[in-house]
């Protein structure tokens, strides 16, 4: 186990922490790790953070193969997304989009993501590519994406998503 960098500073204060007052160091002890504790989130934080990953990458697959009925159990039913041109769409626009038979992504991969868990709620940061047609026209960005999740009844719903274009 490593000890927060607190923990060794309360034995070389002995002014601060008390000479051999056991009942001191362990108050020191404390009072530099529930912090660290705290800013995890839980102590379950990385299991989460695999868990988020997971649904980031599913969430990835289910709209290259266009599975709406795999996204509808992704997002929460307040979910907002917004798009990289500023379109703003809700739960039921959102699915419509992906149900939609000009909609055809080939390619949709992420990078760089980072998970940060606070208690309930989770932020989710990245990079993202994607390449496919619209109506026949192809497109293809890459841009940074930031997801919010929520536990709820059991497991994580997305409840907002926002993509911005890198140039």
């Amino acid at each position: 186990m490593q000890f927060p960098v607190g923990i060794l500073a309360c034995h070389s204060r002995d002014a601060e922490c008390g000479q051999g007052s056991m009942t001191k160091r362990i108050l020191c002890f404390l009072l530099f790790t529930i912090p660290s504790i705290a800013q995890s989130g839980s102590p379950d934080a990385a299991s989460q953070q695999g868990k988020l990953l997971v649904l980031e990458r599913l969430w990835n697959d289910a709209q290259v193969h266009r599975d709406w009925h795999a996204l509808e159990g992704l997002i929460a039913d307040r979910f907002v997304n917004t798009e990289y041109d500023g379109e703003v769409s809700e739960r039921d626009k959102f699915l419509l989009d992906i149900k939609n038979p000009d909609f055809k992504p080939n390619v949709m991969k992420i990078r760089d993501v980072k998970v940060n868990v606070f208690r309930d709620t989770a932020v989710v940061i990245g990079v993202y590519y994607t390449k496919g047609t619209v109506s026949g026209r192809p497109y293809e960005h890459t841009g940074r994406f930031t997801d919010t999740w929520i536990f709820e009844n059991g497991k994580w719903l997305c409840v907002a998503s926002h993509t911005s274009l890198l140039k």
